[in-house]
């Protein structure tokens, strides 16, 4: 099935770039791109698509109040990634109260930034790792009212040593390409290992691992210096 999306950025260039990376993807379309938050919810009832990209600073209507209009439609179904140079806490807390996939800054590799879409279509959330490592502490402590005893946590202890290091690794937020390096292994080989720790601990998303290890205090056992 073709993931069909609308782009919106006021950045021409950005967007037929960005256009032309999605369009490369066999599994990718792009069905519009707009310059506008107004123009992109104009072109979102139109058109239907089952995922839209908007930038956060846009004329006419920006990407969080376009973000607000799309959500209210009734569509439940649509998935709506923000795209950012700038990632002020007020924007990031904004962008996942309104209940986007995903929260990206510009500077991510395209390849990254396929992942992030792909990984907000399946009904996960992705935040720019960059952002998860400075900013989920604090949104896992609001989130949580009250946190349980730190201690064991349910379902660690199901975990190999390899996946634990991996879930450690996910919490501080690294990257799938940043665990690579870290443990010297595959990209396929992290894919798996991050697949294994989800469904064993019955998290959705990395999101969820990272305030999962905050909200149990297993974060502050992660240690990358020595890896």
């Amino acid at each position: 099935m073709t993931l069909r999306i609308v782009i919106a950025d006021d950045h021409a260039m950005f967007r037929s770039g960005l256009r032309a990376v999605l369009d490369a993807q066999p599994d990718m379309t792009c069905v519009a791109d707009v310059g506008d938050g107004y123009s992109a919810v104009e072109a979102t009832r139109r058109l239907r698509p089952d995922l839209v990209i908007l930038d956060v600073r846009m004329p006419k209507m920006d990407g969080l109040a376009a973000t607000h209009e799309l959500m209210a439609s009734g569509n439940k179904d649509l998935k709506v990634v923000l795209l950012t140079t700038f990632d002020a806490d007020d924007y990031v807390r904004k962008a996942l109260a309104s209940g986007v996939s995903g929260f990206v800054l510009k500077s991510l590799p395209p390849e990254e930034l396929v992942t992030a879409i792909r990984v907000a279509a399946r009904g996960d959330t992705y935040i720019d790792p960059s952002v998860t490592r400075r900013l989920v502490p604090r949104l896992a402590d609001a989130m949580v009212p009250t946190a349980r005893p730190r201690g064991a946590a349910p379902g660690v202890d199901r975990l190999t040593a390899r996946e634990h290091e991996v879930f450690l690794l996910m919490a501080a937020g690294l990257s799938n390409a940043e665990i690579c390096d870290q443990l010297y292994v595959g990209s396929q080989t992290v894919k798996t290992h991050v697949s294994r720790v989800l469904a064993k601990l019955g998290l959705r998303d990395r999101v969820h691992a990272v305030r999962f290890a905050h909200h149990h205090g297993l974060i502050e056992q992660t240690d990358t210096s020595g890896l």
